[in-house]
């Protein structure tokens, strides 16, 4: 990836991903209709090559070949923000939180609710795993990408029969 801004449209078994850099590293990977989508104008020129690491990671993801991404991210957020992602960041493949038990880590007590604004604002869904967050009765709520596209992510992660996804 250049030191500039840019971006790809790349083809996924859960829609067409929009990938952006910045300065040579990973700074979003969006899903069409994202609740936070980049502001227009800052996706940078399309680019088809310096993607190819974050394309075979995905690749191998969708695989079921990979359970964990070694990509360089720019991430920008506020600094509760960071602290929710690298939370986010450490959960294991396969494996699920709450939003009350990463608001608890974080010794923000039951806030789940400002835990739930910070994820829904992760940049780089999947790379840094915020489907794995359910809510405190174990239920798929809130995703910036949709539901369905959560629930693919945790099936594709663990066999369906495991899932109490309701």
């Amino acid at each position: 990836m250049s030191n500039s801004r840019t971006h790809k449209i790349l083809e996924s078994p859960i829609g067409d991903l929009t990938l952006t850099a910045n300065g040579g590293a990973l700074s979003g990977l969006y899903f069409p209709g994202h609740w936070h989508p980049p502001a227009p104008g800052t996706l940078g020129a399309r680019e088809e090559r310096g993607f190819e690491a974050v394309e075979a990671q995905l690749a191998e993801y969708f695989a079921g070949e990979r359970t964990s991404f070694e990509l360089e991210t720019a991430t920008a957020g506020d600094e509760f923000q960071r602290r929710v992602w690298a939370l986010l960041a450490r959960i294991p493949f396969g494996e699920t939180i709450t939003y009350g038990e990463i608001a608890r880590e974080l010794g923000k007590g039951n806030d789940a609710r400002e835990v739930g604004g910070a994820v829904g604002r992760n940049p780089v869904s999947i790379v840094i795993p915020c489907h794995r967050v359910l809510g405190s009765d174990g239920s798929l709520t809130g995703y910036a990408g949709g539901l369905d596209r959560k629930r693919f992510l945790l099936e594709l992660e663990a066999p369906a029969t495991q899932l109490a996804l309701g």
